[in-house]
């Protein structure tokens, strides 16, 4: 009988440090941070507000006379002004264009701080940004949305990188965002969005199952993300897909539970005209480049992640958790367009990972599933462990062509804290046996790792 795990005691265990019983070390955990955005210490010059009584024509946006709406609140907001929404339930069909703060003056659009969050509801997309800049999204309830959750793009303006810079999406919640999509709608889209940070949020039940092809977070043309700390659960297609060109994306320290077909999706298939940058003749293009995932924990789904065109990516310090049909992908959805030429999935590291799955799941003949036109020759595997806890004798990894094999733990029970703690006991032959040259800045729960490091997502 499949294990069937809650969110919920996940949410319980990432809120508490490592218990006596399972530290790792004698030494109390350090606190570590996965990320720092420009946001960090700022505080807003100037307040608007707005409430569900609030009024468009007779408000003036101070705490006694709110606007009604974000969109009256938004207009000419100027750098260092923050946009705090009252508890309540507002509309959603928002569509916000050029709001630009400053690295020293952001503007926030964000729940009233001491109140319980607000929730944006309906609507096609709930919020859409367009060529933002310099701007904090935080302490939303974005719920039943018929597109995506939260949408920010550049506009189409697919030849500039500048067009949309600077976002920081954290504390927000997104459910069950696309059920009734004219497209692929997911709970978090970026598209042409550079140097962004999602953190410390929550992203379920988005998209209409496998098939509609949405995730919690998609970027199409991203560069230097940031995705940490979150929590992902039940979304139709995976937790996390990043394709397009984009480049230089950590995800770091999150939760990803039964994320249908790829937990992870490290590249995909994206139509010629939406690369960012655009597609070039004169070299080879990519769908993904240096895409770390790192220190997550995946419970369930078809498989963890797939380095889908993705070169030189990275799979490293991750707790997998029962994955249904593979332990992982390396595939080539996109070979060539035209004129352009494609670099196939190359270079990958799968490095400090715990494996713990059942033999009898994982019953296509591989453990990591290579499909055609990937270089899976120039992947790396090292320091791995793998149990079979059904069948441990068979937990011997079938990984076909993958490359470079070193210092795998095969057949050794991780020995998990309890049933559905994944952290380690102080016995696990996972402790200290990580490589300090793939740590992670944190740990799932914001521990730094010990020297040297654990494998698998506890430090």
């Amino acid at each position: 009988m499949r294990r069937r795990f809650s969110i919920a005691w996940l949410v319980v265990l990432l809120s508490i440090g490592c218990s006596e019983t399972t530290a790792v070390s004698q030494s109390p955990p350090r606190e570590c941070v996965s990320a720092s955005t420009f946001a960090d210490g700022r505080v807003p010059r100037l307040t608007r507000h707005v409430a569900v009584d609030g009024s468009d024509t007779a408000g003036d946006g101070s705490a006694p006379k709110p606007f009604r709406t974000l969109t009256r609140a938004a207009r000419d907001a100027a750098p260092g002004t923050a946009i705090y929404l009252h508890a309540g339930t507002y509309s959603g069909g928002v569509l916000l264009s050029q709001l630009r703060g400053t690295a020293a003056a952001p503007i926030w659009i964000a729940g009233a701080p001491g109140e319980s969050r607000p929730t944006i509801r309906d609507g096609g997309d709930a919020l859409h940004f367009v060529k933002p800049r310099y701007l904090v999204i935080q302490d939303l309830e974005i719920v039943d949305a018929g597109g995506n959750g939260i949408n920010i793009d550049d506009g189409d303006e697919v030849g500039d990188g500048d067009a949309a810079r600077f976002v920081v999406v954290q504390r927000v919640s997104i459910r069950d965002a696309g059920r009734r999509p004219s497209g692929i709608a997911d709970c978090l889209k970026l598209a042409g969005v550079s140097d962004v940070a999602v953190l410390r949020s929550t992203f379920g039940r988005c998209g209409d199952g496998p098939g509609s092809g949405a995730v919690g977070v998609g970027g199409v043309g991203v560069h230097r993300v940031t995705i940490a700390s979150n929590r992902f659960e039940a979304n139709g297609y995976g937790a996390v897909q990043v394709k397009g060109g984009s480049d230089e994306v950590d995800i770091i320290g999150n939760v990803i539970q039964d994320a249908g077909w790829r937990g992870v999706n490290m590249g995909g298939a994206t139509g010629p005209e939406f690369f960012r940058p655009p597609l070039a003749s004169a070299r080879p293009n990519y769908e993904a480049a240096r895409v770390r995932t790192r220190a997550n924990v995946f419970i369930g789904g078809e498989a963890a992640a797939a380095f889908t065109g993705c070169v030189d990516c990275e799979f490293s310090h991750n707790t997998v958790v029962d994955p249904s049909k593979w332990v992982l992908r390396v595939l080539q959805e996109t070979v060539s367009l035209g004129s352009y030429a494609f670099a196939p999935a190359s270079g990958g590291v799968i490095a400090d990972n715990i494996f713990y799955f059942r033999r009898s799941d994982l019953n296509t003949g591989e453990d990591i599933n290579i499909g055609a036109g990937t270089a899976p020759a120039s992947f790396s595997l090292a320091r791995n462990l793998w149990y079979a806890h059904d069948v441990p004798r068979q937990s011997d990894p079938r990984v076909g062509a993958v490359g470079a094999h070193a210092g795998s733990i095969v057949g050794v029970d991780p020995q998990f804290a309890g049933t559905d703690d994944f952290r380690l006991r102080r016995t696990s032959a996972a402790v200290a046996a990580g490589d300090a040259r793939f740590n992670p800045p944190a740990d799932v729960e914001g521990k730094c790792y010990d020297s040297p490091p654990s494998l698998g997502a506890f430090r």
